[in-house]
């Protein structure tokens, strides 16, 4: 499935499989790229106490992440089309708490996905980032250069920065910052570029993954960003690479956007 071009393979888990340090060997079997299968990450449906589905995330180096609202549109869709679940408004657990979300049907198909997001937490502890406080629009020398950067948490940790992104070295300056000494656990980066009061346009280096071609964290934590700045409103599209995204502030953020199925198959070698 994927969301965007953000792709994910879902597997079933309920019955308890897979876990351990098997899933994150799956996963990085899985998704690498023309040798297997290949993806962004993969993405357990797993029981859960609190919810009616519980989601866990392996990016495709087979770390676990918290959270991903690319991958929780594609969740949501899995769940609704295989009769996991039966409403169309329903909450995910997740490793950054649980997560609402609403469905559009087109039949009996999900169309889109708005997802609950939560509320941005500023506090570097949150990511984790050294230092104490915030950083908002701080300086951030890499590679010799200095950027302005805002650093926030979606359940996940976010470094964003403005530039013009159609030329940027995404791939250079993603991985640097990604692993900076700043970021004990790793960060993921988003390269913004804000187009009017309510358009903007994004790149995504993800930690554990590179460059994707849609995040959807990533765009939350750019809006939460540019409009903590006064550069945007509360309602803004947000262009990827991979399509548009739309991001609603509020007492929380709400992202939404369309979720693909892709095709199906059986797993028959053994990892």
């Amino acid at each position: 499935m994927h969301g965007l071009g953000n792709d994910y393979i879902v597997v079933d888990n309920r019955d308890n499989s897979i876990n351990g340090e098997y899933a994150s060997r799956l996963a990085k079997c899985l998704c690498e790229r023309r040798f297997s299968v290949g993806a962004d990450g993969l993405l357990l449906v797993c029981n859960s106490s609190v919810a009616p589905v519980k989601m866990r995330i392996f990016n495709s180096d087979g770390s676990e992440a918290e959270m991903c609202g690319n991958g929780i549109r594609c969740f949501s869709k899995y769940c609704y089309e295989n009769g996991i679940v039966t409403q169309t408004e329903f909450s995910v657990e997740t490793l950054a708490g649980k997560k609402n979300v609403w469905l559009t049907l087109n039949g009996d198909e999900v169309s889109s996905v708005k997802v609950d997001m939560g509320a941005p937490n500023w506090e570097r502890s949150s990511l984790p980032m050294k230092g104490n406080g915030y950083c908002v629009d701080e300086n951030f020398t890499v590679n010799g250069e200095t950027y302005r950067v805002t650093c926030l948490s979606l359940g996940n940790p976010h470094c964003v920065t403005f530039v013009n992104v159609d030329d940027f070295p995404v791939n250079i300056i993603g991985s640097l910052i990604e692993n900076n000494a700043f970021f004990p656990k790793r960060t993921n980066v988003g390269f913004a570029q804000v187009i009017s009061s309510n358009e903007m346009k994004l790149r995504v280096w993800e930690r554990g993954c590179g460059e994707t071609l849609a995040c959807g964290t990533g765009t939350c934590a750019a809006v939460a960003a540019a409009n903590r700045l006064g550069k945007v409103g509360t309602t803004v599209t947000v262009h990827l690479l991979g399509g548009d995204l739309q991001v609603e502030i509020g007492a929380i953020l709400l992202l939404s956007g369309a979720a693909d199925k892709v095709y199906e198959g059986r797993l028959f070698k053994e990892i």
